[in-house]
């Protein structure tokens, strides 16, 4: 099981940039499974002047670590847009970054994952994957919100 988060405003796309995300929604992926565990709301950045925002690396209002706090034990993150700063540090967190179209379906997104869980092909789930069956501590049982993806691409046959 790998654990996902999603910079969504919405819970249903995922539509912000990272840094600047009001919102992050974390599911844990299996095969065939997707459970809800965690929503994170965050204060929007403000603009201070011209050209500086609240929330810099490194001052008394980042940001960025407070997400990086939230997402602690998550394998992946999906953004629309992830600055170098922001992508460093959640690589030295264990958390793969990875960027998306904005508005891209995060159903469409756990099922990619659960997906790859069975039959590989992103190379990120296959490096996590290894590092849970090395050594993963049990995660937390999953929340109420749940959904069924696709197992095998025999269940695209099947899907309405």
């Amino acid at each position: 099981m790998l654990r996902v988060a999603f910079a969504s405003s919405d819970r249903v796309t995922v539509d912000q940039h990272f840094g600047g995300s009001e919102g992050l929604v974390v599911y844990d992926v299996a095969p065939g499974q997707a459970d809800l565990v965690g929503l994170g709301t965050f204060i929007k950045a403000e603009w201070l002047g011209e050209s500086a925002r609240v929330g810099l690396t490194g001052t008394e209002h980042d940001k960025v670590l407070v997400k990086l706090d939230f997402l602690e034990g998550c394998h992946a993150v999906y953004a629309a847009s992830i600055g170098t700063s922001s992508i460093r540090r959640l690589m030295m967190a264990g958390i793969q970054p990875i960027i998306v179209d904005s508005g891209h379906a995060i159903i469409d997104l756990l099922n990619e994952v659960s997906l790859a869980l069975v039959y590989g092909g992103l190379s990120w789930v296959d490096k996590a994957r290894a590092r849970v069956m090395a050594s993963a501590p049990p995660l937390p049982p999953p929340a109420t919100t749940s959904h069924r993806l696709m197992a095998s691409l025999d269940d695209l046959e099947d899907a309405p």
